[in-house]
């Protein structure tokens, strides 16, 4: 039987997500066959996996740490926020429904059954298994209709251990509130974590003893704020990010992403942050826009949504001028479709539109279906071929005009075609995942290196590299900030 630990957290975004990813990491370097798991995530950011089911992105990266290939089965339940459509529910890597929040309830039996299905699944497969939590699991009008919280513990008899965040403050009171509250789990909880610390742990001492002593549960370690983690948030564009953009400002590549409101797979973006002469930031902008050298209109979650808001607020009016005058602009999926010349929703799944204008930037239109494309890519850059990407599509329309930026192959569908389109300076492409492709960083950075009067540079960092060097960064963190034998001692390892 595998080893369990379950990671549950006071709140949302209190660093469940990390921990859980470091702790892959530590079972892996010694030795252990492990995986993660969350029986219901709800977030924009999510990835493909290999055989074109869509996960949460958080349990592809735990995946990655853990040394194994992301699979549908560790993240069961996918719920993706549509705006007034509700709420899109993926079960087992594809669409299952789209119901609003009271009907969603309905579906707790069916969803259930998906959840300990893959459970067992894992269970069979690893010698470990850490699970996340979501959200906090004291929501105690919720307790019914719980599958991701306490009922998975229950279900497992698996130790759980508390995380919670003390730069929001009230960290005491939350943590002692949340076993409170669940006390017929009691013997479930096995001690907590004090999350994102900033100053000197002595001063701690006190409040953690008296905890302790209330709650008869102990302290597994303070885990100090990391500033950088260079693993990308769970949802949305967080202010830390924004404030480390804002330190580049000597970089002489500006780019700019627009901050969408249902902006979805930002972390399309990361590499490009961490590139020594550009300066990224997030922004709707207009003195950002004018000042930039390049600008990108990401994923979106509500492609029609969106297309209005940048109406609104006269964006696609300053992109077009912009065009005008060189600035490069870039649409990655749902963005590509907004460059396009019209939007055509026949079945309405997108609004209650049939159909919309476009930015006009690029000679295409899209038409939307119920059917969604999910599927892994490899390929290349069609005026270079030697430049090759890979990635991941995830959308719903399909766009028809003469399309040829790259030769991809989707590997799930096992069929070769071509995406994207360039005009001038303006191209727009399906594929997330594009700036991880270590060539096509360069080449989109160095044209404005060039054009800048600047010598381009051929290489500056290998991003897988770079992404496994955070992976452990973080892991050796919280390996140095718990007491991580009494936490693999909780799991029984």
């Amino acid at each position: 039987m595998a080893k369990l630990l379950m990671i549950q957290g006071t709140s949302s975004n209190c660093g469940k997500s990390l921990i859980v990813t470091a702790l892959c990491r530590i079972a892996k370097n010694r030795g252990i066959k492990v995986a993660p798991f969350k029986a219901q995530n709800m977030s924009l950011q999510s990835f493909i996996t290999e055989d074109g089911g869509e996960i949460g992105l958080a349990q592809a990266i735990q995946a990655e740490a853990a040394g194994v290939v992301p699979n549908v089965h560790m993240n069961p339940v996918l719920l993706k926020p549509s705006g007034q459509q509700g709420i899109q529910i993926v079960v087992h890597g594809k669409i299952y429904k789209t119901l609003n929040s009271m009907d969603f309830y309905s579906e707790k039996k069916k969803l259930w059954e998906n959840v300990t299905d893959s459970l067992n699944y894992l269970l069979k497969e690893h010698d470990f298994l850490i699970i996340e939590g979501a959200g906090s699991p004291a929501e105690i009008n919720l307790l019914e209709k719980d599958i991701v919280n306490m009922a998975v513990a229950e279900y497992l008899k698996a130790p759980v251990i508390l995380v919670g965040d003390i730069d929001r403050g009230g960290v005491f009171a939350s943590l002692y509130g949340t076993v409170k509250l669940l006390e017929k789990y009691d013997s479930l909880f096995k001690g907590f974590i004090i999350n994102k610390f900033r100053g000197y742990v002595d001063i701690l001492s006190p409040g953690i003893k008296k905890l302790e002593e209330l709650i008869n549960k102990p302290c597994l370690g303070v885990v100090p704020y990391l500033d950088e983690t260079g693993i990308s948030d769970e949802d949305g564009v967080s202010m830390r990010l924004i404030n480390f953009f804002a330190q580049k400002v000597n970089a002489p590549v500006k780019i700019v992403v627009l901050r969408l409101r249902y902006i979805s797979n930002f972390n399309d973006f990361e590499p490009l942050r961490f590139e020594p002469d550009t300066e990224l930031m997030y922004s709707l902008k207009k003195e950002d826009l004018l000042s930039a050298d390049i600008i990108i209109i990401p994923g979106s979650k509500k492609t029609f949504e969106d297309l209005k808001l940048l109406r609104e607020l006269k964006i696609d009016q300053i992109l077009r001028e912009l065009a005008k005058n060189g600035v490069e602009i870039i649409g990655i999926c749902g963005g590509f479709q907004m460059l396009g010349e019209k939007l055509i929703d026949p079945y309405m799944v997108e609004s209650s539109l049939r159909e919309f204008d476009g930015i006009g930037l690029l000679p295409v239109e899209t038409l939307f279906y119920p059917e969604k494309i999910t599927t892994q890519v490899e390929g290349c850059l069609c005026s270079e071929p030697s430049i090759k990407i890979t990635g991941y599509e995830i959308h719903k329309g399909i766009t028809y005009g003469h399309l040829g930026l790259f030769k991809i192959t989707r590997t799930s569908m096992k069929q070769t075609l071509f995406d994207g389109i360039v005009c001038g300076n303006v191209w727009g492409t399906y594929i997330h995942g594009i700036f991880e492709s270590d060539s096509l960083r360069r080449w989109l950075i160095n044209r404005h290196r060039v054009k800048k009067g600047l010598s381009p540079i051929d290489y500056s960092f290998s991003w897988k590299k770079l992404k496994e060097s955070f992976i452990d960064t973080l892991a050796n963190t919280i390996e140095k900030n718990l007491d991580i034998n009494r936490v693999w001692e909780i799991a029984g390892l």
